[in-house]
Protein backbone atom coordinates (compact mmCIF):
# COMPACT_ATOMS: atom_id res chain seq x y z
CA UNK A 1 0.00 0.00 0.00
CA UNK A 2 1.14 3.57 -1.10
CA UNK A 3 2.63 5.62 2.33
CA UNK A 4 0.77 8.61 2.87
CA UNK A 5 2.14 11.80 4.58
CA UNK A 6 -0.26 11.60 6.60
CA UNK A 7 0.98 8.16 7.65
CA UNK A 8 4.44 9.48 7.91
CA UNK A 9 3.87 12.32 10.79
CA UNK A 10 1.55 9.72 12.43
CA UNK A 11 4.80 7.45 12.94
CA UNK A 12 6.90 10.40 13.56
CA UNK A 13 4.60 11.91 16.67
CA UNK A 14 4.19 8.46 17.47
CA UNK A 15 7.90 7.71 18.00
CA UNK A 16 10.00 10.92 17.20
CA UNK A 17 12.04 9.67 14.42
CA UNK A 18 12.98 11.28 11.37
CA UNK A 19 10.66 12.22 8.45
CA UNK A 20 12.37 9.68 6.32
CA UNK A 21 13.00 6.95 8.93
CA UNK A 22 9.46 6.73 9.38
CA UNK A 23 8.56 6.76 5.51
CA UNK A 24 11.44 4.00 5.00
CA UNK A 25 9.74 1.94 8.06
CA UNK A 26 6.15 2.35 6.96
CA UNK A 27 7.60 1.05 3.55
CA UNK A 28 9.49 -1.60 4.97
CA UNK A 29 6.33 -2.55 7.03
CA UNK A 30 3.87 -2.30 4.16
CA UNK A 31 2.00 0.22 6.16
CA UNK A 32 1.87 -1.09 9.35
CA UNK A 33 2.18 0.86 11.96
CA UNK A 34 3.13 -1.83 14.73
CA UNK A 35 5.81 -3.34 12.42
CA UNK A 36 7.01 0.27 11.60
CA UNK A 37 7.56 1.21 15.20
CA UNK A 38 9.30 -2.13 16.00
CA UNK A 39 11.46 -1.25 13.16
CA UNK A 40 12.58 1.87 14.19
CA UNK A 41 13.00 0.67 17.65
CA UNK A 42 15.50 -2.01 16.44
CA UNK A 43 17.48 0.00 14.52
CA UNK A 44 17.54 1.87 17.87
CA UNK A 45 18.81 -0.73 20.05
CA UNK A 46 21.25 -1.94 17.16
CA UNK A 47 22.61 1.63 17.16
CA UNK A 48 22.99 1.59 20.83
CA UNK A 49 24.97 -1.62 20.93
CA UNK A 50 27.65 -0.31 18.33
CA UNK A 51 27.72 3.04 20.34
CA UNK A 52 27.98 1.05 24.17
CA UNK A 53 31.84 1.41 24.74
CA UNK A 54 31.75 5.23 23.40
CA UNK A 55 31.33 8.80 26.22
CA UNK A 56 28.42 10.30 26.73
CA UNK A 57 29.81 13.22 28.47
CA UNK A 58 27.36 16.15 26.60
CA UNK A 59 23.60 16.31 27.25
CA UNK A 60 20.80 17.98 28.11
CA UNK A 61 19.98 18.94 32.09
CA UNK A 62 16.33 20.68 33.18
CA UNK A 63 14.49 21.27 36.34
CA UNK A 64 10.91 21.76 37.55
CA UNK A 65 8.64 21.91 39.88
CA UNK A 66 5.57 20.76 41.14
CA UNK A 67 4.06 21.71 44.62
CA UNK A 68 6.24 20.54 46.82
CA UNK A 69 7.83 18.04 44.69
CA UNK A 70 11.05 19.56 42.65
CA UNK A 71 13.02 17.35 40.14
CA UNK A 72 16.15 17.25 37.60
CA UNK A 73 16.45 15.26 34.82
CA UNK A 74 19.97 14.86 32.62
CA UNK A 75 20.05 13.24 29.36
CA UNK A 76 23.33 12.55 27.98
CA UNK A 77 24.89 12.12 24.34
CA UNK A 78 28.02 12.36 22.96
CA UNK A 79 28.40 15.76 21.23
CA UNK A 80 27.12 19.32 22.00
CA UNK A 81 25.35 19.56 18.05
CA UNK A 82 22.99 16.91 19.93
CA UNK A 83 22.34 17.96 23.20
CA UNK A 84 21.68 21.45 21.69
CA UNK A 85 19.26 20.17 19.22
CA UNK A 86 14.97 20.81 19.85
CA UNK A 87 14.29 17.49 19.30
CA UNK A 88 16.62 16.50 22.33
CA UNK A 89 15.75 19.13 24.79
CA UNK A 90 12.20 18.01 23.84
CA UNK A 91 12.84 14.33 25.16
CA UNK A 92 14.71 15.55 28.26
CA UNK A 93 11.63 17.83 28.81
CA UNK A 94 9.00 15.11 28.25
CA UNK A 95 11.09 12.59 30.51
CA UNK A 96 11.22 15.45 33.22
CA UNK A 97 7.52 15.89 32.87
CA UNK A 98 7.03 12.05 33.50
CA UNK A 99 9.23 12.65 36.47
CA UNK A 100 7.06 15.44 37.87
CA UNK A 101 3.27 13.67 37.39
CA UNK A 102 4.58 10.24 38.52
CA UNK A 103 7.77 10.98 41.04
CA UNK A 104 9.80 7.68 41.07
CA UNK A 105 11.70 6.56 43.41
CA UNK A 106 15.01 6.56 41.36
CA UNK A 107 16.05 6.21 38.46
CA UNK A 108 15.06 2.79 37.28
CA UNK A 109 11.91 3.59 38.09
CA UNK A 110 12.10 6.61 36.03
CA UNK A 111 13.76 4.85 33.21
CA UNK A 112 10.25 2.25 33.13
CA UNK A 113 7.95 5.26 33.42
CA UNK A 114 5.41 5.62 30.49
CA UNK A 115 4.97 8.13 27.71
CA UNK A 116 1.98 7.57 25.95
CA UNK A 117 2.29 4.29 26.73
CA UNK A 118 5.82 3.33 25.91
CA UNK A 119 8.74 3.20 28.74
CA UNK A 120 11.00 6.06 28.72
CA UNK A 121 14.11 3.22 27.88
CA UNK A 122 12.28 3.12 24.66
CA UNK A 123 12.17 6.64 23.62
CA UNK A 124 15.73 7.06 24.51
CA UNK A 125 16.67 3.90 22.48
CA UNK A 126 14.94 5.34 19.89
CA UNK A 127 16.47 8.75 20.13
CA UNK A 128 19.69 6.71 19.63
CA UNK A 129 18.35 5.04 16.58
CA UNK A 130 17.69 8.76 14.84
CA UNK A 131 21.07 10.59 15.66
CA UNK A 132 23.61 7.48 15.53
CA UNK A 133 24.91 8.91 19.26
CA UNK A 134 25.24 6.83 22.68
CA UNK A 135 22.40 8.53 24.68
CA UNK A 136 21.62 7.78 28.90
CA UNK A 137 19.90 8.52 31.35
CA UNK A 138 22.82 10.78 33.52
CA UNK A 139 20.69 11.78 36.33
CA UNK A 140 17.52 11.88 38.16
CA UNK A 141 17.22 13.99 41.37
CA UNK A 142 14.30 14.90 43.46
CA UNK A 143 13.26 16.76 46.41
CA UNK A 144 9.70 17.71 48.45
CA UNK A 145 9.77 20.62 51.14
CA UNK A 146 6.96 23.02 51.48
CA UNK A 147 8.40 25.47 49.24
CA UNK A 148 10.27 24.08 45.99
CA UNK A 149 12.05 26.09 43.53
CA UNK A 150 13.88 24.85 40.83
CA UNK A 151 16.58 27.04 38.25
CA UNK A 152 18.27 25.95 35.10
CA UNK A 153 21.40 27.72 34.41
CA UNK A 154 21.64 29.26 30.86
CA UNK A 155 22.82 26.46 28.20
CA UNK A 156 21.25 23.25 29.87
CA UNK A 157 24.45 22.42 31.37
CA UNK A 158 23.40 22.69 34.83
CA UNK A 159 20.67 22.89 37.42
CA UNK A 160 19.20 23.10 40.84
CA UNK A 161 16.39 22.71 43.24
CA UNK A 162 16.20 23.59 46.54
CA UNK A 163 13.63 23.36 49.68
CA UNK A 164 12.38 25.38 52.40
CA UNK A 165 10.89 24.68 55.48
CA UNK A 166 7.91 27.13 55.19
CA UNK A 167 4.92 27.48 52.42
CA UNK A 168 4.82 30.28 50.35
CA UNK A 169 8.32 31.62 51.00
CA UNK A 170 8.79 34.61 48.43
CA UNK A 171 9.88 33.20 45.24
CA UNK A 172 12.51 35.54 44.17
CA UNK A 173 14.33 34.54 47.89
CA UNK A 174 13.77 30.84 46.77
CA UNK A 175 15.30 31.75 43.28
CA UNK A 176 18.58 33.50 44.90
CA UNK A 177 19.00 30.10 47.05
CA UNK A 178 18.72 28.11 44.01
CA UNK A 179 20.96 30.21 42.21
CA UNK A 180 23.44 30.24 45.27
CA UNK A 181 23.88 26.31 45.37
CA UNK A 182 24.33 26.38 41.19
CA UNK A 183 27.02 29.38 41.51
CA UNK A 184 28.90 27.94 44.82
CA UNK A 185 28.51 24.08 44.41
CA UNK A 186 28.04 23.84 48.55
CA UNK A 187 28.22 20.12 49.48
CA UNK A 188 25.80 20.37 52.42
CA UNK A 189 23.49 22.78 53.98
CA UNK A 190 25.52 23.12 57.04
CA UNK A 191 28.47 21.93 59.50
CA UNK A 192 26.08 19.40 60.75
CA UNK A 193 25.21 17.42 58.11
CA UNK A 194 29.03 17.46 56.45
CA UNK A 195 29.26 13.81 56.09
CA UNK A 196 31.83 12.16 58.71
CA UNK A 197 34.53 10.74 56.49
CA UNK A 198 35.05 14.61 54.65
CA UNK A 199 35.25 16.08 58.54
CA UNK A 200 38.26 13.64 59.08
CA UNK A 201 39.76 13.97 55.60
CA UNK A 202 39.84 18.14 56.10
CA UNK A 203 41.07 17.83 59.60
CA UNK A 204 44.06 15.21 58.53
CA UNK A 205 45.13 17.48 55.42
CA UNK A 206 45.18 20.63 57.84
CA UNK A 207 47.43 18.51 60.48
CA UNK A 208 49.69 17.47 57.16
CA UNK A 209 50.04 20.94 56.20
CA UNK A 210 50.96 21.92 59.47
CA UNK A 211 53.46 19.62 60.07
CA UNK A 212 55.78 20.34 56.80
CA UNK A 213 55.50 24.30 58.04
CA UNK A 214 56.64 23.00 61.40
CA UNK A 215 54.28 23.59 63.04
CA UNK A 216 54.39 22.84 67.26
CA UNK A 217 52.28 19.62 67.55
CA UNK A 218 50.63 21.42 70.64
CA UNK A 219 49.08 23.30 68.28
CA UNK A 220 47.63 21.21 65.56
CA UNK A 221 44.44 19.94 67.10
CA UNK A 222 44.10 24.21 66.97
CA UNK A 223 45.20 24.80 63.77
CA UNK A 224 42.76 21.43 61.95
CA UNK A 225 39.54 23.16 63.22
CA UNK A 226 40.56 26.84 62.31
CA UNK A 227 40.74 25.10 58.87
CA UNK A 228 37.51 23.10 59.24
CA UNK A 229 36.10 26.60 60.04
CA UNK A 230 37.09 27.92 56.77
CA UNK A 231 36.21 24.79 55.37
CA UNK A 232 32.70 25.00 56.80
CA UNK A 233 32.54 28.11 55.46
CA UNK A 234 32.86 27.61 51.89
CA UNK A 235 31.42 24.31 51.26
CA UNK A 236 27.89 24.39 53.51
CA UNK A 237 25.21 26.35 51.97
CA UNK A 238 24.24 28.20 55.47
CA UNK A 239 26.77 29.64 55.78
CA UNK A 240 28.18 30.52 52.72
CA UNK A 241 28.74 34.26 51.59
CA UNK A 242 25.56 35.44 49.63
CA UNK A 243 26.92 36.21 46.05
CA UNK A 244 24.69 38.93 45.64
CA UNK A 245 25.76 40.46 49.32
CA UNK A 246 29.01 39.05 50.39
CA UNK A 247 28.43 41.12 53.65
CA UNK A 248 26.13 38.39 54.81
CA UNK A 249 25.64 34.56 54.66
CA UNK A 250 22.95 32.77 53.08
CA UNK A 251 21.63 32.15 56.89
CA UNK A 252 21.62 35.60 57.48
CA UNK A 253 19.58 36.60 54.26
CA UNK A 254 16.95 33.96 55.12
CA UNK A 255 16.63 34.65 58.43
CA UNK A 256 15.86 38.71 57.11
CA UNK A 257 13.01 37.40 55.60
CA UNK A 258 11.45 35.09 58.38
CA UNK A 259 13.92 34.02 61.31
CA UNK A 260 12.47 30.70 61.01
CA UNK A 261 12.89 30.33 57.56
CA UNK A 262 16.06 27.64 56.18
CA UNK A 263 16.58 24.81 53.23
CA UNK A 264 15.61 21.55 53.85
CA UNK A 265 17.17 20.18 50.98
CA UNK A 266 19.17 20.87 47.35
CA UNK A 267 20.32 19.04 44.85
CA UNK A 268 22.27 20.35 41.86
CA UNK A 269 23.36 18.25 38.60
CA UNK A 270 26.20 20.10 36.15
CA UNK A 271 27.57 18.54 33.47
CA UNK A 272 30.61 20.50 32.99
CA UNK A 273 33.81 19.94 34.49
CA UNK A 274 34.30 21.19 37.65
Amino acid sequence: MAVTMADITHLRKMTGAGMMDCKNALNEAEGDFDKAIEIIRKKGQAVAAKREDREASEGCVLAAIDGEFAAIVAVKCETDFVAKGPDFIALTKSILNAALANKPANAEALLATLIEGRPVSEWITDRIGITGEKMELGAYEYLTAPTTIAYIHPGNKLATIVGLNQPNVNNQVAKDIAMQVAAMNPISIDKETVPAEIVEREKKIAREKAIEQGKPEAILDKIAEGALIKYYKDYTLLMQDFVKDPKITIDDYLKRQDKNLTVTAFKRVNLNVE
